[in-house]
Order: C-alpha cells, then sequence, then structure tokens
C-alpha cells in the first residue's frame, strides 16, 4: 500500500546545521503516528520537513506517492493541512469570517464542533483558547484534507478542550485521513494514535504501536526526559 506520507533517511535543519538526523517515518491513510518528545527534540522541525516548509538536508519526503521535492503551498493544493503551533487563526477576524477563508464548508466545521455556533459573530481574538484551536481544526477538516500534520494541538488548554480536539482528530483519521500528530502530553496521544515514535536529540530513540505503549507511559516519558534535549 502506498503510503500518504513518507520519510526516508530525513536530516533537515536550518543554515545548513541539522536539528533532526536521519528520521524514517510513514503514515497511511486512516492512520494516527503521533511523534513524542520534549521541547528541542526536533518535533517541529519534522513537521516542518514534511510539510514543505524546509528543504531536508538529506533524505527524501513522499507525499502522497511523489517524491518531487514540494513547497508547503504545493502540498495544501494538493491536500495537506498543516495546523501548526501558532494558532492559525485571524485574530481580528469574527469566526464565521475565519471559516469562510478555508476551502471547505463552514458547516462542516460547525458539526465538529457545534459548541463554536454562539461565538461566530465575535472577533477570533476575544475567543477562549481552546476556542480558537477548535476553530483552527474545524476550519482545516472541513476542507477534507488527505493528510494531517498538527503541531502541539493540546498545548496550554484544559484536559476537556484537549479531549474534543483528539477525538476529532481521531474521527478525522478514522475517515480516512493520514495525520501526523506532535504531542507533549503522553498519555493523551497514546490514546487516539495508531503508532508512535519518540524523539530526542533530533533522533527516534523509540517506536511501536500505541495499542502496545499505552500501559507504559511513564516509560516512554522517561525515555525522552532522561536527558536535556539539545
Amino acid at each position: 500500500m502506498v503510503q500518504a506520507l513518507e520519510a526516508t533517511g530525513l536530516t533537515a535543519g536550518y543554515a545548513g546545521t541539522p536539528a533532526v538526523h536521519g528520521i524514517d517515518l510513514s503514515v497511511r491513510a486512516g492512520e494516527i503516528v503521533a511523534l513524542l518528545g520534549a521541547n528541542g527534540a526536533g518535533k517541529t522541525t519534522t513537521l516542518l520537513s514534511l510539510a514543505g516548509e524546509l528543504t531536508p538536508i538529506a533524505g527524501s519526503v513522499a507525499f502522497l506517492g511523489d517524491a518531487r521535492r514540494r513547497r508547503l503551498h504545493q502540498r495544501a493544493r494538493a491536500g495537506l493541512g498543516f495546523l501548526t503551533e501558532e494558532r492559525c487563526v485571524f485574530m481580528q477576524l469574527t469566526g464565521w469570517q475565519n471559516l469562510r477563508i478555508g476551502r471547505g464548508r463552514p458547516e462542516r466545521a460547525l458539526e465538529l464542533f457545534p459548541e463554536l455556533e454562539p461565538h461566530l459573530s465575535k472577533k477570533v481574538g476575544l475567543l477562549s483558547g481552546g476556542q480558537q484551536q477548535m476553530l483552527a481544526l474545524g476550519r482545516i477538516l472541513a476542507a477534507e484534507p488527505r493528510v494531517l500534520l498538527a503541531d502541539e494541538l493540546s498545548l496550554g488548554l484544559a484536559p476537556l478542550v484537549v479531549e474534543r480536539l483528539l477525538a476529532a482528530v481521531r474521527q478525522a483519521a478514522d475517515s480516512g485521513v493520514a495525520v501526523v500528530l506532535v504531542e507533549q502530553h503522553v498519555r493523551q496521544a497514546l490514546a487516539v494514535a495508531d503508532h508512535v515514535h519518540v524523539m530526542r536529540r533530533g533522533r527516534i530513540v523509540l517506536s511501536g504501536p500505541a495499542a502496545e505503549l499505552r500501559d507504559d507511559a511513564e516509560r516512554i516519558a522517561a525515555t525522552y526526559l532522561s536527558e536535556n534535549p539539545s
């Protein structure tokens, strides 16, 4: 089966200096692959390389079977949804205006997150962090991406909001979206993921099916916290 997204021997970084080394990673349609690790472990650099925002120093990234180097906007047109760590919303626009900017149907976003509807006439800067993140994720999923990259989806949010967001990601995967999910919260990620990679110092140091690792979340956390990341 062709992988929706596949990195082979990926080395990437900034100004010619590698921040991640020799990453092998693949995700199929309908699957969630979680990248876990402490701050500075290389998770965001990996996502930026998968998205096409960073050009690999070595190795390759194949997007929907195409291993040619493509920029982020080209992959976005081909079916990539990318939720960055900074919330992907326009603070001075209303919720409705934010949804209408997306390529999908606003109604689809509200099907995912109906609790947003009473707040859509407000400027997004007045919404809570959780509402902003629901809006950002809902807009991306309403466009029906084939691949979703999500960076620190739960950062700074209340547990109930995190559950809602991750449930929507799981629902998207179950409908056929291939997902790479970057997370620091081990238990939440293991609850929804199919496969897990733990990163430390720019390398994958532990991998396995999430189902086999769910009872060992403390060991996973210890794996990437045992050293200070560079």
